[in-house]
């Protein structure tokens, strides 16, 4: 059974997702679904475990990407089997199901519909709001989608994944501020996640990139100081110095255009400080790049187009220093 099954499914490339799906009829045939309600059934099957059934989630989803719709079926009549046809997170993957099955405009108004129908009577059922939420945002109506997760937020300020999907939305509209304030909620919930503050840095320097000469130090600033904290809190990870490297460098070629100082108290470090870091974030990611591209064994864990992204950096930079 492929360890991939235990994992989140949205980082698989689609290469990795196909091959998950193949195993679908062994994986299916091998752990068949209960069929006796005898209290002695327990004796003659296999064990039930946690992970079972996210193996029988992610094999759903896998499924429903390549289009194994048989499949995709099986695995949520096991679902429903052990949980009930009631239960949130199951209702869920029953919706996702109808949205993938969908062939038509008519058929999606169906599924909101449906969805419209469960939330009457459990306006708390969270799952049901975030795949509402999520259908909007695919059908092309962010705003819309916007408000269902503002909402949701609004019900359950915790719900550290519903801050991170509304992030994404505002960025999807060019509205840097809400983003931001977004994704510092993520980190009030999760401190120690280096992906979200990396995430955070990148959005910072969008909006640094984006808006004026009054804002702009700020996000410089800021960006700087959650990039250094990702890679703090996690020392190889490359996103984190693919983006110190990058803002270091904006802030590196401008020298001294910008102010020491905003009006607001936000300040860089100073050009010793800024050049340390550029060579750090320099230096590790060669070293990212070179291991990988060595085929080391603890070294293959990384996206591919992302060690690309940092191999062309590297390589802008190279060829700028030469000029």
């Amino acid at each position: 059974m492929a360890s991939s099954l235990v994992q989140p499914q949205g980082r698989l490339s689609p290469a990795e997702v196909m091959k998950v799906a193949q195993e679908a009829p062994v994986i299916l045939r091998n752990n068949p679904k209960a069929i006796s309600t005898s209290p002695l059934q327990f004796l003659f099957s296999a064990p039930e475990t946690a992970d079972l059934w996210t193996i029988y989630e992610n094999l759903l989803l896998s499924c429903l990407r390549t289009a194994d719709d048989d499949a995709a079926q099986q695995c949520l009549e096991r679902l429903i089997l052990r949980f009930g046809d009631k239960n949130p997170r199951v209702m869920a993957f029953q919706g996702l199901v109808k949205e993938a099955q969908a062939s038509s405009t008519s058929d999606l108004d169906k599924v909101f519909a449906e969805y419209d129908v469960i939330l009457e009577e459990d306006p708390l059922n969270v799952p049901i709001i975030k795949r509402k939420a999520a259908l909007l945002r695919s059908i092309g109506k962010p705003a819309d989608a916007i408000t269902v997760l503002t909402n949701l937020v609004d019900m359950s300020p915790t719900d550290a994944e519903a801050w991170a999907e509304l992030s994404d939305l505002y960025l999807s509209q060019g509205l840097y501020s809400q983003a931001i304030f977004a994704l510092e909620e993520v980190l009030v919930l999760a401190p120690n996640a280096w992906n979200m503050h990396a995430r955070l840095g990148e959005v910072l320097l969008m909006a640094a990139n984006a808006n004026g000469e009054g804002s702009q130090q700020k996000h410089l600033a800021e960006s700087v100081k959650r990039f250094a904290r990702s890679i703090e809190l996690c020392d190889d990870y490359l996103r984190g110095y693919y983006g110190l490297k990058t803002v270091t460098d904006k802030v590196l070629a401008d020298g001294g255009k910008s102010k020491k100082q905003d009006t607001e108290g936000f300040s860089l470090p100073d050009q010793d400080t800024l050049q340390k870091l550029n060579q750090l974030a320099t230096q590790k990611l060669g070293e990212i790049v070179r291991r990988y591209g060595a085929q080391e064994p603890l070294w293959q864990g990384y996206d591919a187009d992302e060690i690309a992204a940092a191999r062309a950096l590297l390589e802008k930079s190279t060829s700028g220093t030469v000029r």
